[in-house]
């Protein structure tokens, strides 16, 4: 609903659809056409224009858009916004929430009808349409029934305390850019590994081709396919190692960046400890103040104040909270990274130790081949041997059956004998009948005895 009205400001960004709206650009550049004395070009070039998809860098962009608003009720409209939920930037960045969304754009109306051109804005919107414009009013008699006038502080607490939100606002830059250079950093360290991997299979590739033209065509002759072909991979490996070594100065850059950052946010870190500390002196100081006032007709107001510094305190303490967290994350991305770098190490080490154990693991394949050829072999010659074994062993039990027979048969004509030895010693057989006795020895030799 509130679409149309910020299209009346002619801004320079496209801001058609809610999605134009998220990166916050449109917003600072309304806020600057509101006043542009206190939203000025150095304000301005704070926000990021080249955000994309980036959702980190619109709550960035966001951030310092209600913080501006904020600041400018308080310090150039006198106003104090109390009761008044302020908009989730995060939702707003991230998923395009239309319900935040309004509460951003309601705060913004609210500047632009209480700046010094409000005639101007008041007389565009009841240019409208009925319904745009009820509401639009609505929204802004609701924000304006949540302001109240804050009294005017000590000069020197305000100059303090513009000092310190502008040491935050440099401090959260400080950070977001050295989160960009980390992240660039990363990026970089991936396409120079990309590229140091392309140089190895080229030089591999190039060796091959070597050893091919060696002994096939000279890479002399550039007429030849061969020297074409050389040239060609020459002329390209020479690209790839000019593109290393940019990267690598890039990275060398980007590192030499990163660290005078660092130093920045330390110099940072310790003018903010030094402001909070001039803040809590004053704050002391304005403490006293209020009870040497307090009865005076200026209770209510100067109490209202205190609340208002209490507050700015407590988003102080967030503040701090959010750089101690960001620092953590910091250590943490450099852990990380090198623990990434000792891991590439390890993985470029452990890549030569693997087509090493790939030879030997081909070799011993070979070699089981081989083995299991002559097992199988063995195994063959075990079954024809023990076949042969059998065979024998049943010959062995015929021939030993053959044998039993044998010594029956001849214990039998031993007794025959015996017996014709007897008769013959006592001569009671005539010599006619002996013959038939040996015949009958004779018949009762089997026929393998004779």
């Amino acid at each position: 609903s509130f679409l149309p009205q910020i299209q009346t400001f002619d801004v320079e960004a496209p801001c058609q659809t809610v999605e134009d709206l998220t990166s916050g650009v449109v917003m600072a550049q309304v806020l600057q056409k509101i006043d542009p004395a206190y939203f000025d070009e150095n304000w301005l070039n704070r926000i990021k224009t080249e955000v994309g998809d980036n959702w980190r860098l619109k709550v960035s962009n966001l951030k310092k858009i209600l913080k501006g608003i904020l600041d400018y009720n308080h310090e150039i409209l006198g106003q104090q916004i109390n009761d008044f939920t302020l908009p989730d930037v995060n939702l707003i960045g991230e998923h395009a929430d239309a319900a935040e969304l309004g509460r951003m754009l309601q705060l913004i109306l609210g500047c632009a009808v209480n700046c010094e051109q409000k005639q101007e804005y008041i007389q565009t919107i009841m240019m409208m349409e009925e319904s745009v414009q009820h509401v639009v009013m609505t929204a802004i008699q609701e924000l304006m029934s949540k302001e109240s006038p804050v009294s005017v502080g000590n000069d020197a607490y305000v100059d303090l305390d513009r000092q310190l939100k502008k040491t935050t606002e440099e401090l959260n830059e400080a950070l977001a850019t050295k989160e960009e250079i980390a992240q660039r950093c990363h990026e970089l360290d991936m396409q120079v590994a990309a590229l140091q991997e392309e140089k190895s299979s080229l030089l591999a590739e190039n060796q091959i081709l070597m050893e091919r033209l060696n002994q096939s065509d000279s890479i002399e002759d550039p007429n030849s396919p061969a020297g074409r072909r050389h040239l060609q991979l020459q002329t390209q490996l020479e690209q790839l190692q000019e593109e290393t070594f940019r990267l690598e100065a890039a990275k060398d850059d980007y590192r030499i960046r990163c660290e005078e950052l660092e130093k920045e946010i330390a110099e940072l870190r310790q003018q903010t400890e030094e402001l909070t500390t001039l803040a809590e002196e004053a704050q002391s100081l304005k403490d006293e103040i209020d009870v040497l006032r307090h009865s005076s007709d200026k209770v209510a107001k100067l109490e209202s104040q205190v609340e208002s510094y209490k507050k700015k305190l407590e988003d102080l303490g967030d503040l701090r909270r959010q750089v101690k967290l960001l620092e953590e994350k910091n250590t943490m991305y450099m852990q990380n990274t090198v623990s990434l770098e000792e891991e590439l190490r390890k993985a470029n080490a452990a890549r030569s130790q693997l087509e090493t154990y790939k030879r030997q693991a081909v070799e011993l394949q070979n070699r089981l081949s081989e083995e299991s050829k002559k097992a199988d072999k063995l195994d063959y010659e075990c079954k024809r041997l023990k076949e042969k074994v059998d065979s024998l062993q049943k010959e062995k039990d015929r021939l030993r059956t053959e044998r039993d027979s044998l010594k029956e048969t001849i214990e039998e004509l031993r007794c025959v004998q015996a017996q014709e030895g007897q008769l013959t010693t006592a001569g009671l057989m005539p010599l006619g009948r002996q013959e038939p006795s040996d015949s009958l020895a004779a018949e009762i030799v089997t026929p393998e005895i004779k």
